[in-house]
């Protein structure tokens, strides 16, 4: 809650004009995303059920109406825990742990709602109990990873020194106020709306509302949307205030290896918003409302009525672009009508399951390019039905099917594929593609991304315009492309973005300057400078329980040449997590550095402790004993 701003009233106290949007939304998955366990929320079997997983038992029972899991999986075990919150509904539900005072963890065993089963989110790993990927480490804390998307006016408040949480929020779940913003100054409008002269809060609307929407402002909604649904890294502590754009409190991921595909298809569970801004959805318009209830969550229409609202002969005059023509017909899909083939989402949003069983679409709307599976391994929706048949296979009926489809040009995938796999060539490739304005600024972004290995004096000129584009995804990856100047000359190449409107791109120019000295530049630059230098460093102290941000913090330590200082960062990295060796050997090499063996030695003997056959550290040791 910023100072000064309306207070949060509560989802319940909107019923009572709002009823019918209430009534949507509180059977919704955002009102079920964290609820306190009871018999009404919990829906795994607790009666005294019973689940192994790689030799480990976990028993679940409820004792004086409260729940508890009794499990082997933890140090000293076993331990009986309470249940403390209930995270989800569907199709899988998981279930919180309160392991120390304030901390919530999510444990790795969840039940599925579809086959009333108890299973484990990682069914292949039989992780140590100090290892930061089990359920009891950092990288599965609640507070720290999840709570901000599944609360209301969620604060995070960790204490660095404790290495405590003390986190409040305004409501479990994701209530009203998520979106509409606090509504204090909404209810005394809704009380006396003839009376109600203006808020006493600024940024409110007429009627006393943090966030606009309206037909008009769909980059609103979707930026409002997109705060929770996508793979970002945020800069707050815990929810931004509804309405805040989302440049200004969160990095979104670009496309990179591991992430996405070569094309932008989604891998990892990076949500929605990375996949439909590569959208030709996006690009026209297209809004999150236009197919789910935003109330509800749920979609608009079944099955390919959803799309049929647009894509059809009548069409929608809102998208004046779009070919009108019948697109669910056998004459455009080549199969059975009703089936599930014939679904519009089957060719157009693939399924990828993450968390086991939780099925995830890919908006980007793509048409399907077996022809790019062929030469390049990418997955493609054809293959995923037909799996009895080849790409090959494929390309050939599409190619039948459709002889002169636009869809079958070059691709950014083929020059991204090379370019991931070497680490030199393909620049001039890479820089038509991050200059084409026709290409989604995360495409364009990501080509720069793959351009900062290759970097030259040539390349850098060339995209130096790029700092001043219109897309801020684009600015900022121009913006970062710039650490790969010499430092004399980073400072001045970022000049102007230390003023962006845009706090990503504010931050990612703070990063370029550290350590470069301001030469040519003038005392207003080196205040704006000061200025977004301070917004950096609140980003980070937003996250320092993150054992990653202690090692961005090293790193810049290292590069104001304060070496005792990246010894600290590194030391409180591992931690954190003890797994993280490269923050293990940030400490040895400095240490070597400062001719202090002592302490690099023992050190080393700490990290082989918590990694005893990490061949890296094992080298480090043989490179010891031969001294």
């Amino acid at each position: 809650m910023a100072q000064g701003g309306p207070e949060y009233v509560g989802s319940q106290t909107c019923q009572s004009c709002h009823d019918g949007a209430y009534d949507a939304w509180s059977g919704s998955h955002h009102a079920q995303a964290w609820m306190e366990p009871s018999e009404t929320t919990v829906s795994g079997d607790f009666n005294d059920a019973v689940f192994e997983h790689q030799g480990r038992k976990t028993r679940f029972f409820v004792k004086d109406g409260r729940y508890f899991i009794e499990t082997t999986d933890v140090s000293d075990g076993p331990k009986v825990l309470e249940v403390t919150g209930v995270g989800g509904i569907a199709p899988l539900q998981q279930y919180l742990i309160e392991t120390e005072p304030g901390r919530q963890q999510s444990l790795d065993i969840a039940w599925d709602q579809e086959e009333k089963r108890w299973y484990h989110l990682y069914p292949d790993q039989k992780l140590p109990s100090n290892d930061a990927f089990h359920w009891s480490g950092p990288y599965k804390n609640w507070n720290a990873r999840c709570a901000e998307c599944h609360a209301t006016g969620f604060e995070k408040n960790y204490q660095p020194r404790e290495r405590r949480y003390q986190s409040t929020q305004a409501e479990i779940g994701v209530g009203c106020e998520a979106c509409h913003g606090p509504a204090e100054a909404h209810l005394k409008w809704a009380q006396a709306p003839q009376s109600y002269a203006s808020s006493p809060f600024p940024g409110t609307n007429e009627a006393g509302l943090l966030v606009s929407f309206s037909e008009n402002a769909a980059e609103t909604e979707i930026q409002q949307c997109t705060g929770c649904h996508s793979r970002r890294e945020p800069f707050q502590d815990g929810n931004p205030m509804p309405g805040s754009p989302y440049h200004d409190n969160y990095r979104l991921s670009l496309l990179r290896d591991g992430l996405y595909h070569a094309d932008g298809q989604i891998l990892d569970e990076v949500y929605v918003y990375g996949s439909f801004l590569q959208s030709r959805m996006y690009d026209k318009g297209v809004r999150c409302s236009d197919c789910h209830e935003p109330h509800s969550a749920s979609l608009k229409a079944a099955g390919n009525a959803i799309c049929t609202q647009c894509h059809s002969e009548a069409g929608n005059s809102r998208f004046s672009s779009l070919e009108t023509k019948s697109y669910d017909d056998p004459s455009h899909h080549f199969h059975e009508t009703g089936s599930e083939s014939a679904q519009c989402k089957s060719c157009h949003m693939i399924e990828r399951t993450y968390m086991g069983i939780d099925g995830r679409r890919d908006h980007s709307f793509r048409v399907p390019r077996p022809d790019l599976s062929v030469s390049l391994g990418t997955p493609n929706a054809c293959s995923d039905c037909h799996a009895d048949k080849t790409a090959s296979w494929a390309a050939a009926v599409l190619e039948e099917k459709f002889p002169q489809s636009p869809h079958r040009r070059p691709h950014f995938a083929e020059v991204f594929s090379a370019a991931r796999k070497a680490p030199d060539g393909f620049e001039d490739d890479l820089l038509e593609i991050a200059l084409h304005a026709e290409f989604p600024g995360i495409v364009r972004a990501s080509a720069i991304d793959l351009l900062r290995a290759r970097a030259t004096p040539g390349v850098l000129a060339k995209l130096e315009p790029l700092i001043a584009n219109e897309n801020t995804i684009v600015r900022e990856a121009a913006v970062s492309l710039q650490s790969q100047r010499p430092a004399d000359e980073r400072f001045a190449a970022v000049a102007d973005a230390l003023n962006d409107p845009v706090q990503s791109v504010r931050i990612a120019a703070a990063r370029q300057i550290i350590g470069a000295p301001p030469i040519g530049v003038d005392e207003s630059t080196q205040r704006s400078a000061q200025t977004a230098n301070r917004e950096w460093q609140a980003a980070l102290i937003a996250k320092l329980d993150f054992p990653e941000t202690h090692t961005v913090i090293g790193g810049t330590a290292l590069a104001l040449r304060n070496p005792q200082a990246a010894v600290r960062a590194f030391q409180e990295a591992t931690n954190l997590d003890a797994q993280l060796i490269d923050g293990w050997v940030m400490q040895i090499r400095i240490h070597m550095a400062l001719r202090d063996f002592a302490a690099a030695q023992f050190t080393l003997q700490k990290a082989l402790v918590a990694n005893p056959t990490d061949p890296v550290l094992l080298d480090f040791k043989r490179q010891f004993t031969q001294q």
